[in-house]
C-alpha cells in the first residue's frame, strides 16, 4: 500500500521552470532539466510518497478527474518504490502518449485529488502531472518504450482522417488490434494541433517524432499533404478502407467583425501560431511576427496564453491580453466549483510569468488604422457580461471608450466546430447546432462505417479528452469490423466533463 504519512512528511514540489530571461530567448522546453538525473528521480519518487492511495481515487474519475481512467495511485506507488519499468507499464495501459499530457494537460486529476480538499492542511494535491511526465521521459531514456506490433493481422483496413491526439490514439489502438491503418493528414507534417497549434516551448516536437516512429514500426501508415475530400475523394476513401475515423478537429475559429477588423495586422490566433511553429520546424520566417510591435490578444484562455508566450519569444515591444470576464479569485469557491470539479480560479501559465499585462472586463469596440491600412490602435470599453436564460452571453459596455496602442491584434476567442469541408459534404454528414459531428452510442456517425472522435465530436477541448475518445472510438471500430473487441473504452459519447463545462 502507499505511504500513509507521505503527505505529512513531504512538501509539494512542482517542476522548476528555467529563468524567464533565459527561456524567452529560445523555443526550448520551459522546464529546467537538472544536471543530476538521479537526484531529480529521487525527488519525484519522494513526491509520489504523498499519494495516500485513498479509498475512492477521484483523480481517475472520468467526470471530474482523468477521463482516461489513468491508474494514478498504482503508478504513484510504483514510482515511490523506484519501479520505473512497472510504473511505465501501468501508465501506458491507459494512456498512449503520457509525455503529451504530462506537458500540456491542465491536470483535472490534481484538482480532483483528495489532498486538494483542504490545501492549507495537506499542502495541496499530489504532483500527478510531474510524476506522469517523469515516468514517460524515464521510459524513453531507459529504452522501456518500444513498438508493440500485433500478433496477427485481421485483414481489415481503417482510415483515420486527422493526426491530432485523438486520431493518433485511435490509429495506434487499431493497429495493435491487427488492422491495417492509414492516417491521412492535410498538413505537411503529422501531429495536428500538437504539431502546429501548441508552441514548441510547451511541447517539443521531437516528442511527437518519437511516437510517430514507434507507430510506423508497429505498422501504421501515414499520408501527409492529403486533404481528404479533395486530394482523395470520398469514393476512393471508401473503396480502400472498411471503416473510417474522423479526427479532423474543431478548427473553425470564432471571429468578431468589429469595425476595423479588415485592417492589416488583425488576425485569428491560429494565423499567428501555425507559422510560428513552422518557423521552429525550419520552414523560414513567420509572415506574422510580433517583433518590435505592440501586441493585443483578445481572449483569456489557453490559446491566448500560447499567443502570449509566442509574442514574448518573437520580441514584442509590449503585450496586453484582454478578457471580458471578471478576474477570478485565487482560491476555490466551493459554491461555484466544489471539489472535485475543476476549480474556477485565477491561473498563471508559464507565458504569463514571462510578462505582459492582463485586462479584465474589457472588450474591443473597434480598431484604428493608418493611411496604409495598418492597425495602429484598439478602442476598448469596460463591459458587463450577462448570461441570458437561453445560454447566450450579452456583453454590454459600461464605461467611456479608451484607446491603447496595437500593431498586431490576435483573436483567441475560441472555436465554433469543424471546418466546412468537401469530406463532410460528400459523406452526407451535417454538423449539429454546436458545429460538431454527432454520433451514436457506438461512436458511429450518420454515415455507415464512419466514426468520429476528439474535438470534431465534442468541440475544442483538452488533449487528454481527445486521447480518451480516440481509444474509445478504436474499440467501437474494432467491434464493428470483428464483432467483438478487447480494446478499452474509457469514455462514452454522451459523457460531459465537469472540468470543461
Amino acid at each position: 500500500m502507499a505511504d500513509p504519512r507521505g503527505f505529512l512528511e513531504v512538501g509539494k514540489k512542482e517542476s522548476k521552470y528555467r529563468p524567464v530571461a533565459e527561456r524567452v530567448q529560445d523555443w526550448e522546453d520551459v522546464y529546467a532539466h537538472g544536471f543530476d538525473p538521479v537526484a531529480s528521480l529521487n525527488e519525484v519518487s519522494e513526491q509520489a510518497r504523498r499519494c495516500m492511495d485513498c479509498g475512492i481515487p477521484f483523480c481517475h474519475s472520468g467526470t471530474a478527474g482523468c477521463p482516461l481512467g489513468n491508474l494514478i495511485p498504482e503508478w504513484n506507488d510504483l514510482v515511490r518504490r523506484g519501479r520505473w519499468d512497472a510504473a511505465s507499464a501501468r501508465l501506458h495501459a491507459t494512456n498512449n502518449f503520457p509525455e503529451f499530457t504530462g506537458m500540456v494537460c491542465p491536470a483535472p486529476c490534481e484538482a480532483a485529488c483528495v489532498l486538494s480538499i483542504s490545501e492549507p492542511t495537506t499542502g495541496g494535491s499530489v504532483t500527478i502531472k510531474r510524476i506522469e511526465k517523469t515516468i514517460a521521459y524515464e521510459s524513453w531514456a531507459e529504452g522501456i518504450i518500444g513498438p508493440e506490433a500485433p500478433d496477427a493481422k485481421s485483414g481489415k483496413s481503417v482510415a483515420v482522417v486527422g493526426s491530432g491526439p485523438g486520431g493518433l490514439a485511435a490509429a495506434q489502438q487499431l493497429t495493435r488490434a491487427g488492422h491495417d491503418v492509414t492516417v491521412y493528414e492535410k498538413d505537411d507534417r503529422v501531429g495536428g494541433l500538437l504539431r502546429y497549434g501548441i508552441p514548441e516551448y510547451k511541447l517539443q516536437k521531437s516528442d511527437i517524432e518519437r511516437r510517430i516512429a514507434q507507430m510506423r514500426a508497429e505498422g501504421t501508415q501515414f499520408v501527409v499533404n492529403c486533404d481528404v475530400g479533395i486530394d482523395l475523394t470520398v469514393d476512393e476513401l471508401r473503396s480502400r478502407h472498411d471503416a473510417v475515423v474522423l479526427a479532423i478537429g474543431a478548427m473553425k475559429a470564432r471571429d468578431n467583425p468589429v469595425p476595423g477588423r479588415e485592417l492589416n495586422g488583425v488576425h485569428l490566433a491560429m494565423e499567428h501560431l501555425v507559422p510560428a511553429n513552422k518557423e521552429c520546424e525550419g520552414d523560414g520566417p513567420s509572415p506574422i511576427s510580433a517583433a518590435g510591435k505592440h501586441v493585443v490578444i483578445i481572449g483569456g484562455g489557453d490559446t491566448g496564453a500560447d499567443c502570449l508566450g509566442t509574442a514574448h519569444r518573437q520580441g514584442a515591444a509590449s503585450v496586453v491580453q484582454l478578457d471580458y470576464n471578471a478576474e477570478l479569485p485565487s482560491d476555490r469557491d466551493d459554491n461555484r466549483s466544489p471539489w472535485p470539479t475543476w476549480p474556477l480560479v485565477m491561473r498563471t501559465s508559464s507565458a504569463h510569468a514571462e510578462g505582459g499585462e492582463r485586462k479584465y472586463q474589457v472588450a474591443v469596440q473597434r480598431f484604428v488604422g493608418d493611411a496604409d491600412g495598418n492597425v495602429t490602435a484598439m478602442v476598448l470599453a469596460e463591459v458587463k457580461v450577462v448570461r441570458e436564460p437561453d445560454g447566450r452571453r450579452v456583453i454590454t459596455p459600461v464605461s467611456d471608450e479608451f484607446e491603447i496602442p496595437c500593431e498586431l491584434a490576435l483573436f483567441a476567442i475560441g472555436f465554433e466546430g469543424v471546418r466546412d469541408t468537401a469530406l463532410l459534404t460528400d459523406l452526407g454528414i451535417e454538423p449539429n447546432r454546436r458545429g460538431n459531428i454527432s454520433c451514436g452510442s457506438d461512436w458511429q456517425t450518420d454515415a455507415p462505417g464512419v466514426f468520429v472522435c476528439g474535438d470534431a465530436h465534442r468541440g475544442a477541448s483538452l488533449v487528454v479528452w481527445a486521447i480518451a475518445e480516440g481509444r474509445s472510438t478504436a474499440r467501437a471500430v474494432d467491434e464493428f469490423l470483428m464483432g467483438a473487441s478487447d480494446l478499452p473504452s474509457p469514455v462514452k459519447p454522451a459523457q460531459l466533463p465537469l472540468s470543461v463545462r
